[in-house]
């Protein structure tokens, strides 16, 4: 099974462009700068056309044309989710609305617990859809993407409420974790990605077996924390829709078996889930390897 590299596309000066563009010549000017990027990006990288491509054609039994139609589509709505993540970052949430479905259940982490998404829709923009419970939130994420964009994305975060936790090769990141629970805050996973060196564990996910992460729900177990699946996904240029599902607790037992047996349960959950809203929303899954190979 291929794993992803760990490494985001992109640049400090894109960045820049698109904040400079929300903010002096609004958001539907980005959008339109959009448009040609996505064309350039449909042409300019053959390992994510082909990965994709196969998703659409393959696993979705799209035709040739409206699978090549669709990547034109899922990089559009990307650069979409950039802009939008960049806008809501740097203080511009109010130019977005946001629907709930399932918010009685967040409501119940008084205690904080523990957020599991993927790669679907925009997870930063639904992470400001939580404001309503007043916990600080900790995003973790994989250590990928250069040190520039993250100090750049640093500097425009204006909600201290919002914290990123990068995962390393020192392990310093299980102690921010582990803080932070303590702290009764929200910790947030992307539960559709891995890099080498990971636990994994096998499901069928659109009709093939794929690999997910175990680190998530072994968390979960260990810190005895309720677990929801959450995925903010964008429903027109202003909205977005956030689903979240009833709290889990998944026990610590003592016999590795046994909780093994509950973590699987639970992953298993979680694939179905993810398998719906991306059925759902095929357009804005962004996985630009080959998830299943």
């Amino acid at each position: 099974m291929a794993s992803w590299e760990g490494k985001s596309r992109g640049s400090v000066f894109g960045y820049r462009i698109f904040v400079w563009s929300i903010k002096h010549l609004g958001l539907n000017f980005a959008y339109f700068l959009c448009t040609i990027v996505s064309a350039y990006f449909v042409f300019a990288s053959k390992k994510a056309f082909g990965s994709m491509f196969y998703f659409f054609h393959i696993r979705l039994k799209q035709s040739r044309l409206k699978s090549i139609i669709s990547i034109y589509r899922n990089y559009y709505l990307l650069g979409q989710g950039l802009i939008d993540k960049t806008a809501v970052l740097s203080g511009l949430k109010d130019k977005f609305n946001f629907i709930h479905e399932g918010k009685e259940h967040l409501l119940e982490m008084r205690d904080g617990g523990i957020l599991i998404s993927g790669h679907i829709g925009n997870w930063e923009v639904g992470g400001k859809a939580l404001d309503f419970l007043d916990k600080k939130i900790n995003l973790v994420v994989l250590d990928g993407e250069g040190q520039a964009i993250k100090n750049y994305i640093s500097d425009i975060l204006t909600d201290r409420n919002v914290h990123f936790i990068k995962i390393g090769n020192d392990f310093s990141h299980l102690f921010e974790i582990k803080q932070a629970l303590a702290n009764k805050e929200l910790i947030a996973f992307l539960g559709d990605r891995f890099i080498d060196g990971n636990q994994t564990v096998r499901i069928d996910f659109l009709g093939e077996p794929a690999l997910f992460p175990l680190g998530p729900w072994h968390m979960a177990s260990y810190f005895n924390v309720p677990v929801s699946y959450v995925f903010a996904v964008k429903e027109s240029r202003k909205q977005y829709r956030f689903y979240a599902t009833p709290l889990k607790i998944i026990p610590y037992v003592r016999n590795p078996m046994q909780r093994s047996a509950l973590i699987m349960d639970s992953i298993k959950e979680y694939v179905s889930e993810f398998e719906r809203i991306t059925r759902k929303y095929p357009l804005q899954w962004y996985n630009y390897y080959n998830f299943w190979k």
